[in-house]
């Protein structure tokens, strides 16, 4: 994952936005230019192109969304090498700016000018599926290309069987980094960072010190509503709904242990009373304000462009587990992948070029992550034994402990409306601010309910 100080925004942004437009936005602007051989702009024009283009060929649209030049560079690159090896297809890349993304596909969707690709986040494919928005790709792909992902990542882009989009990448949500220098100066063994939630909190506690807080971790609702749900799965076993999405399943003993551990960590003074900055900035750890900041795996990227010179002062372990059990899952994955149009025309030609790019020869993807810094991970398990014998991925100690310590255990990312999520962290930042654990999610689960009740979401569950 390209987590260079652009990507970490791409990031806060995706989320910080859901709570305001509803799960579509990323932010960014569009640039221009394409590769040899292929096509790109910033808007998209050339809809038109999908029944006709140059001579005989098959013209494919294929929309992706503004994310860091890095990976704009990567899709033009290797468009550009797909079109060079076709005779009779050709795809069209177009770079749709995030905050346009949602309006323009629309509009698009109308108008009957839906690109035949386009790039989705997981949290979207299941109800795009639902709804007829995507095409199923089990009979347009190889079985194999499904079989090469991890078991825990197929459930991302499927539904009742049917496969309706192919993963790119992953991240995930909940990474700890700590300073080295900073656990031996209190006394603490570097090499053991704490796993359970106690062990952290006793851990930040000697780390804290004149001008250095000993922990960070999300403490506002917008923030919280997204980086808790690793933790929410660590110590519940579940999220805030019951499976058929009929009631709030929030008012138990695993989230009152959630909300405790995040009341006890703001209360006892190892954290800002006011954020540093947002959950998805690992700039107050690079200035030396915090000794252990929980973030995602994308602040290893940041780490190794802005503050090369800290780097070596750094661990990074999974986040601490409620009882220290490191196999429970402490965050989710985030990321995505690309889907062909539910009316297009030209689904195998499609299908064909998200198999050459995402699934087949591992060298593509790994020349992806590469340009990440290898804080992006993959979904597939042919590409992560490539990496062993690439040069340097092979030497990333901390591309291993992610992609072999926190990835098998993490789980996917909620697909109910966020204002779920917001009403439950909102519960959360209360609770650290003071509020009665059993009263702030008495408020959570009155406001999940009535929402529930209010958008008729009972059974609407996609993947039931």
């Amino acid at each position: 994952m390209q987590k260079t100080n652009i990507s970490f925004k791409s990031w806060k942004v995706l989320f910080s936005t859901l709570m305001v437009l509803a799960l579509l936005v990323t932010g960014c602007g569009g640039r221009s230019g394409g590769p040899a051989g292929g096509a790109s702009s910033n808007s998209p024009e050339n809809e038109s192109a999908n029944n006709g283009g140059s001579g005989d060929k098959v013209v494919i649209n294929f929309w992706a969304q503004k994310f860091e030049e890095t990976t704009d560079e990567w899709f033009k690159k290797w468009v550009g090498e797909y079109n060079k090896s076709q005779n009779n297809v050709e795809v069209k890349l177009t770079i749709v700016p995030g905050d346009a993304w949602d309006q323009k596909m629309k509009a698009a969707q109308a108008a009957g000018k839906a690109p035949d690709i386009r790039t989705i986040n997981y949290g979207n494919v299941a109800n795009a599926a639902k709804t007829g928005q995507l095409t199923a790709l089990n009979d347009l792909m190889d079985p194999a290309v499904f079989d090469d992902l991890y078991d825990n990542m197929k459930e991302f882009v499927s539904v009742n069987g049917k496969y309706y989009a192919y993963p790119k990448l992953v991240e995930p949500s909940a990474v700890m980094f700590y300073r080295k220098d900073l656990f031996q100066e209190a006394g603490l063994d570097p090499n053991q960072p704490p796993k359970s939630w106690d062990e952290l909190l006793d851990a930040a506690q000697k780390l804290t010190k004149k001008g250095v807080f000993g922990l960070s971790i999300a403490q506002t609702a917008p923030d919280l509503g997204w980086s808790s749900w690793g933790l929410q799965y660590n110590a519940a076993g579940h999220l805030a709904v019951t499976e058929d999405w009929s009631k709030a399943d929030v008012n138990n003993d695993g989230y009152k242990a959630l909300l405790n551990f995040y009341q006890k960590a703001y209360q006892s003074g190892v954290m800002p009373k006011q954020a540093l900055a947002g959950y998805a900035d690992i700039k107050p750890f690079g200035e030396g304000k915090i000794a252990i900041q929980i973030c995602g795996s994308w602040a290893m990227g940041q780490l190794r462009n802005t503050y090369k010179d800290l780097v070596d002062k750094v661990g990074i372990a999974p986040m601490a587990s409620l009882d220290g059990d490191l196999t429970k899952p402490t965050a989710t994955l985030g990321g995505w992948s690309l889907a062909v149009d539910g009316k297009s025309k030209h689904a195998q030609e499609s299908a064909d070029f998200i198999s050459y790019l995402l699934a087949g020869d591992p060298n593509i993807m790994i020349d992806f992550f590469k340009t990440s810094q290898f804080s992006k991970f993959s979904p597939r398990k042919s590409v992560d034994e490539a990496m062993k014998s690439d040069p340097d991925a092979s030497k990333d100690v901390w591309r291993a402990l992610v992609s072999e310590q926190i990835i098998p255990h993490s789980q996917a990312e909620p697909i109910y409306p966020w204002d779920i999520s917001f009403a439950l962290s909102t519960s959360i930042e209360s609770a650290m601010k003071g509020t009665p654990v059993d009263k702030a999610l008495e408020k959570a689960e009155k406001d999940i309910n009535d929402f529930i009740t209010k958008n008729n979401l009972a059974g609407t569950n996609p993947k039931n």
